[in-house]
């Protein structure tokens, strides 16, 4: 049973490593999590989970947000809109986790490459683009983004210790199903 408990956690654990890259110049690696605020350690698992996600959502959120002015799809507009509420409502839930968890709501990946991470050169490049182009980006841009949080909850369900953070996982992979079955075809989008 142990190992069976053990092979989502190395998944877990090997998906953060390769995907982080390299750290923003001068930045060291994170430091191991806190203790919480009952002074146990919060499990590495949880933890790599939580300080995942947050920022994830965080720039899946500034990408979301410049649909209301880039793009020339209504549809598209509209859907962004939906999906950049719920995204923020999965920050009000994981901000306060990581805060039980003892952990700062700091960016521990931040200029780390990670799969399914919306970049700081993503958006800039999204900024450069409009109408059916900025639709076709983002919406190939968030569907990874979709996709890369749905495979990393699943990992944090199956893995995972606290309680809290397991249900909020289940919550976000079930959200995941349904946010990736609503992903718009942009017009102009190639047939």
């Amino acid at each position: 049973m142990k190992a069976a408990r053990s092979a989502p956690a190395l998944t877990l654990l090997l998906l953060l490593l390769v995907g982080c890259g390299s750290p923003a110049d001068g930045q060291e690696s994170a430091p191991p999590p806190a203790p919480s605020a009952t002074g146990a350690p919060a499990d590495p698992t949880d933890a790599a989970w939580a300080q995942l996600m947050t920022p994830m959502n965080e720039s899946a959120v500034a990408l979301l947000s410049l649909a209301a002015d880039r793009s020339g799809d209504t549809a598209v507009r509209r859907w962004a809109a939906g999906l950049r509420t719920s995204q923020n409502g999965e920050l009000d839930r994981l901000r306060p986790l990581l805060a039980r968890m003892g952990l700062p709501d700091t960016n521990v990946h931040e200029g780390h490459h990670m799969p399914g991470m919306v970049t700081a050169d993503d958006l800039a490049r999204a900024r450069a683009l409009e109408g059916a182009a900025f639709d076709r980006f983002l919406v190939e841009r968030i569907g990874g983004h979709l996709r890369q949080t749905a495979q990393v909850s699943r990992s944090e369900t199956g893995a995972g210790t606290r309680p809290d953070a397991k249900r909020l996982a289940a919550a976000l992979v079930s959200a995941r199903r349904a946010e990736i079955a609503r992903l718009p075809a942009p017009s102009g989008a190639p047939g």
